[in-house]
């Protein structure tokens, strides 16, 4: 679990998050969305820990990481992992080198044990096939697939995912937002998105969090979203044809 309470940043003259609190459970996708500048990029990093809020606590299980030693933050690193929004494959490994990286660089593994570990994880992402081939031989959806089997492969308690569907078609998107969901479940991990992507709302949205302003303008879930009336979110959320249609139905399936 991750709690991140009464967290303020600013750059210069201008307030980007202002008195954010929330918590994070582990097992449930919790996703962030806001329009562009709302401050999601700068909430994710602060809780990841890539800057440092200006007023307020980000606590991981009763840790407050704000206060940790160097030293603390890199064992604490350990237990991350991340998917960003670009795969970030490293192009002269292959697939199984890449899943293999944080292996090599971070456990106290045996090479076959690092290797049978590997090869689990991109088994369980359905690339075991691709193990040998490069970045660039791959498609995009493939080289995200990679890059979920090296976030997850030292076994991680969080997971972070910087808009994991950039770049990738509807039905890709729904494979990587399966794959997240179940993951997240299975391995029980306190996973959060930061996305623009509003199927994955209705998709995996267990616990959202809509910014607005820097603002924390309204929390819930997927059911919950179709039957606001904040209309920041609804102007947000509605300007895609697909909800709209969504939001249609479910009213009309009213008794």
């Amino acid at each position: 679990m991750i709690e991140v309470i009464n967290i303020h940043k600013q750059f210069e003259d201008k307030s980007i998050l202002n008195d954010i609190s929330a918590t994070f459970e582990n097992g449930v996708t919790n996703l962030i969305i806001g329009q562009s500048g709302a401050g999601k990029t700068v909430l994710l990093k602060c809780i990841v820990g890539l800057l440092t809020p200006d007023k307020g606590k980000v606590i991981y299980d009763g840790c407050d990481v704000t206060t940790l030693k160097q030293k603390e933050k890199i064992a604490l690193r350990r237990e991350i992992g991340m998917l960003f929004q670009s795969a970030a494959l490293f192009d002269s490994m292959s697939v199984l080198e890449n899943v293999m990286f944080p292996l090599d660089m971070f456990s106290n593994m045996t090479y076959k044990e690092r290797l049978a570990r590997a090869k689990a994880c991109l088994d369980r992402v359905n690339l075991i096939d691709a193990q040998e081939k490069y970045p660039e031989e791959i498609s995009g959806g493939m080289q995200k697939r990679a890059a979920i089997a090296r976030a997850i492969a030292l076994k991680p308690k969080y997971l972070f995912c910087d808009e994991p569907n950039s770049g990738l078609d509807p039905q890709t998107s729904l494979i990587i937002d399966e794959l997240i969901h179940n993951i997240t479940l299975e391995d029980n991990i306190t996973t959060i998105v930061n996305t623009h992507d509003m199927n994955s709302v209705m998709n995996i949205g267990d616990h959202i969090l809509f910014l607005s302003g820097g603002n924390l303008a309204w929390e819930g879930n997927k059911k919950q979203i179709l039957n606001t009336d904040n209309k920041p979110l609804n102007d947000f959320l509605f300007s895609s044809e697909i909800l709209r249609q969504v939001k249609e139905q479910a009213q009309n399936s009213k008794p």
